[in-house]
């Protein structure tokens, strides 16, 4: 039976790798792997246990328990993400992000792409690295009119968001995956992993601005400045706003103990206040009634409530589940005492992972990896799961969030970036990693 469980996650894993190929949107895969699985677990009454971390051994349990625990823990992760993408669409409904086009003045290529990385590095592990390479491709098409020198920018756009992300809690979906788990915590997260990050970041682009494709400077295009109009004299003040609301929120969590998503709600609370506030719309968050009213329809809570990626949330939700059926039969468990015997240097293993998750979808792949060790909280293993996952996909365009909505918006093709980027991005993975290895012994 284990054989078929398997054979079936394999086979749903596989539908949502070919997305593209299979004109499938990859949460039905997701959804679907995860209702079977559980479904022929309790068909056909399969033992389930939960992991002593302290023991590190199996523990047997009853389905209702472990799903509804595994639930439990998926819902902290989804409701987290769900304020944090609206406290950015409120920013964005007041054209906030435009106020950091207004500090980019120099026409230098080389000038551009260290601007351009290092807003990238900064604003991911703010944000998001998805939410951060959206928002900085839609200021580097203002910026950069010609799309053959503009794409050279967005490969390292991609490489120095993934990295900021890696080293943030709330940067990446994996990151914080690990952090809501309770694998690592704020400060021990920054501390292992904003020097190797930065790493990551730093020897791409400075490869990258030796390359011809980053010499001289930009060609001055006359254009009208079509953003001007779209300010809103409150646009400042919001991403100030926002970004200080998602800072707020792993400080919440060391003042109170309380898991992140309390404290987003409170810091989605707070902005959607102001954004009501700002927009002299009257203050209805939950009428659903209202909807259709002249108040309602520019309410800025409701129109960036309508713009959450809801597909996203639902493939969280089956992905999470369905490798958590794995874990619940124990098999993740059982295959990770295999791979430490086969291959005793774990940090071989988890480099292996972070090459992984650049052809294949890096939150299963941690979600398994959460599943497969049983370390404690903090053990530097988790931190170089953190980096190893959120800065290997950069590899490919496809192996992450970020550059798969890169490739959208860009149009770029997937061997061009094999050709051009991913060489970079493999010497920026392999320096943070080895940075990682060489101060994690300093660390206490």
């Amino acid at each position: 039976m284990e054989i078929i469980l398997v054979s079936i996650f394999v086979l749903g894993y596989l539908a949502i790798t070919l997305e593209h190929s299979l004109k499938v949107d990859k949460l039905i895969p997701a959804l679907a792997m995860m209702a079977i699985l559980w479904a022929l677990i309790s068909l056909f009454h399969l033992p389930v246990f939960e992991v002593d971390t302290e023991l590190k051994q199996l523990k047997p349990t009853h389905i209702d328990e472990i799903l509804l625990h595994h639930l439990g823990k998926t819902a902290e992760i989804l409701v987290f993400l769900l304020g944090a993408m609206t406290i950015v669409e409120i920013i964005d409904y007041f054209n906030g992000f435009y106020t950091i086009k207004s500090f980019i003045k120099t026409k230098s290529k080389k000038g551009l792409l260290f601007i351009f990385s290092i807003l990238a590095f900064i604003l991911s592990a703010i944000i998001d690295n998805l939410t951060a390479t959206i928002v900085l491709i839609t200021i580097l098409q203002k910026v950069i009119k010609v799309r053959d020198t503009r794409i050279w920018f967005v490969g390292l756009i991609i490489i120095a968001a993934n990295a900021g992300g890696a080293w943030s809690p709330i940067g990446d979906v994996t990151t914080t995956m690990l952090w809501i788990g309770k694998k690592v915590t704020t400060g021990k997260l920054i501390s292992y992993l904003l020097i190797p990050s930065l790493v990551c970041m730093l020897i791409p682009v400075l490869c990258a601005s030796l390359l011809p494709a980053f010499k001289g400077n930009i060609m001055d295009e006359v254009e009208e400045d079509l953003e001007h109009n779209k300010r809103h004299k409150y646009g400042a003040t919001m991403l100030y706003l926002g970004l200080s609301a998602i800072v707020f929120v792993p400080i919440f969590k060391t003042l109170t103990h309380l898991p992140p998503y309390v404290g987003m709600m409170l810091s989605l609370a707070v902005v959607a206040t102001f954004a009501e506030i700002f927009s002299k719309a009257k203050i209805n968050i939950t009428s659903v009634d209202d909807a259709h009213t002249e108040d309602a329809s520019h309410s800025p809570v409701h129109s960036s409530l309508s713009k959450i990626e809801l597909p996203s949330i639902l493939f969280f939700l089956g992905i999470l589940l369905a490798v958590a059926a794995l874990e619940s039969l124990g098999l993740l468990f059982e295959f990770a005492g295999t791979l430490n015997a086969t291959i005793p240097n774990s940090d071989i293993v988890i480099m292996l992972l972070g090459v992984g998750s650049a052809v294949i979808d890096n939150v299963p792949l941690v979600a398994a990896s959460i599943g497969m060790f049983s370390e404690l909280l903090d053990d530097p293993l988790w931190h170089f799961i953190a980096f190893s996952a959120g800065t290997g996909g950069s590899m490919l365009i496809i192996g992450s969030a970020a550059g798969v909505v890169a490739m959208g918006m860009e149009k770029m093709d997937f061997f061009w970036y094999l050709k051009k980027i991913s060489w970079l991005a493999a010497i920026g993975f392999l320096g943070g990693s080895l940075t990682f290895m060489l101060l994690r012994g300093f660390i206490v």
